[in-house]
């Protein structure tokens, strides 16, 4: 999963850069309004966090921006304003949700976890056939069985599940598994389905990422026997 992380204060801004790829995410960073908007404009992201106290163009403009574009990203504000008319203010630009500084670590990602699950129907949980995901716990189950999986693999197998039943371009892994500045080479990608397909088909979770070639990869949810 990528984010975007919109934080002008560069010890915050590295703290979570650094704390969020150890959970998985890729993520980019930038340090005044006008980079995070065109960041969050020419990209696709899964979820924005936005600080709002930023220069260049205010958290809330940024916000505002977004959402007149037509996007439905989920947008966490982050920032020390804690009034009530703040968080309404926040909330009526367009934010999802909204936390305080200073902040617990393990809170903004159960929030950041809260709006991924929505954006998957209330369901935190990723399931296609007998391949289980449990994004909190970073477990993947097949047939009832645990399967150990790197990171990167994880956040692969993460993107394609919740992409099922759409096709996954090259393009679009390599940025949202990785960065926008990783090579553009993409052949790291057939590496890594290779290794995720011998430690699914090991535990009898055959076919479950498929080859579009020429394209990318999909997941498809398993026609009923």
């Amino acid at each position: 999963m990528r984010l975007l992380v919109i934080e002008d204060e560069p010890g915050i801004a590295g703290f979570l850069k650094e704390g969020l790829e150890e959970e998985y995410f890729a993520v980019d960073v930038a340090g005044d309004g006008k980079k995070g908007l065109d960041l969050a404009m020419t990209n696709e992201y899964d979820v924005l966090i936005i600080d709002w106290m930023i220069p260049v163009l205010s958290g809330i403009e940024v916000c505002r921006q977004v959402r007149k574009s037509g996007s439905t990203v989920p947008i966490l504000f982050l920032t020390a304003k804690d009034t009530l008319d703040d968080v309404v203010f926040g909330l009526d630009a367009g934010a999802n949700d909204y936390i305080k500084k200073p902040f617990e670590f393990e809170e903004l990602l159960a929030r950041i976890r809260v709006q991924l699950r929505n954006r998957n129907n209330g369901d935190d949980s990723l399931r296609a056939g007998k391949v289980h995901i449990n994004p909190a716990t970073h477990q993947v189950f097949c047939n009832g069985n645990e399967i150990t999986l790197t990171p990167k693999e994880f956040s692969l197998l993460e993107y394609l599940m919740r992409s099922k039943d759409k096709v996954c371009t090259r393009s679009r892994i390599i940025e949202h598994v990785w960065d926008i500045h990783f090579d553009s080479d993409t052949s790291v990608i057939d590496v890594y389905i290779t290794f995720l397909r011998k430690k699914l088909e090991a535990a009898g979770c055959l076919n479950v990422i498929q080859t579009i070639r020429g394209v990318g990869y999909i997941i498809r949810e398993p026609e009923p026997a």
